[in-house]
């Protein structure tokens, strides 16, 4: 894992076109403080600023997920790291792990397109919760973009799913629009994604009140972020005993 995460370090730094996400960060600040402010909403900063932190994060995960399984696949390197005696998902997790922890970076962009183009200057009113929330939830982010890498390793291209996947988490975590807003039948299900946990929390720290349930809340995102880990591991071993017995693991 450590070995992965150096080395998706490494190839960041040599194409740093990997990291256009976060080139956009900016521009979906801008919109979302614009609209909250010209409609009157100052009150609303702290949901234009995460927003794109969010997106940013998951849009990076899950993008790598995909794009490092392929890549593996084309340049004939995935056959090779499979044989090695070290588990797929260790080194998979590691390069992921090393992507959303560069993207953090998007959260200090928020924060200054807040202060420098529309003077809003966002106090934490709880920043050690908040330091821990967005820990967990990057730790969360790894675990569930590690399970949608096992389902690319079936898939020839991973592109589609990339595409199909970003807008419905947006949605159920309400990363822009609180859960609570969302039809009443659709809100048990965005409790299952620990977007919806990450993003009420991550509001809730800038808020003056105190901040309700924060324990129940953070072991909510470390216990999904967990079990993405752990489904990871499982899907990984089963996907894995299916394309040696197939002989497809370069063709997906």
């Amino acid at each position: 894992m450590a070995a992965g995460f150096r080395l998706q370090l490494t190839l960041l730094r040599r194409s740093p076109g990997e990291l256009q996400v976060l080139f956009t960060v900016p521009l979906y600040t801008l919109v979302f403080l614009s609209v909250s402010v010209h409609t009157g909403h100052r009150d609303l900063a702290s949901y234009a600023v995460l927003a794109p932190v969010l997106i940013a994060l998951w849009s990076m995960a899950l993008f790598t997920a995909g794009d490092l399984i392929g890549q593996d696949r084309a340049d004939g390197l995935l056959e090779t790291v499979v044989a090695t005696p070290t588990a797929l998902i260790s080194p998979v997790t590691g390069r992921i792990g090393a992507v959303v922890t560069v993207s953090l970076l998007s959260f200090g962009e928020a924060w200054i397109v807040a202060e420098a183009a529309f003077g809003i200057h966002l106090v934490p009113r709880h920043p050690v919760l908040l330091v821990a929330c967005l820990l967990l939830s990057a730790f969360a982010m790894v675990g569930t973009a590690a399970t949608m890498a096992c389902a690319f390793v079936l898939t020839r291209s991973a592109r589609i799913f990339q595409n199909s996947l970003s807008f419905p988490v947006y949605l159920l975590g309400g990363v822009l629009v609180p859960v609570g807003m969302l039809p009443g039948p659709v809100q048990p299900l965005s409790r299952l994604v620990f977007l919806s946990w990450s993003s009420g929390l991550l509001r809730d720290c800038f808020a003056p009140a105190a901040v309700s349930a924060p324990t129940a809340r953070l072991a909510a995102i470390a216990g999904l972020g967990l079990a993405g880990y752990l489904a990871a591991g499982l899907l990984m071993r089963r996907i894995l005993r299916r394309v040696h017995a197939l002989g497809t693991l370069d063709l997906a």
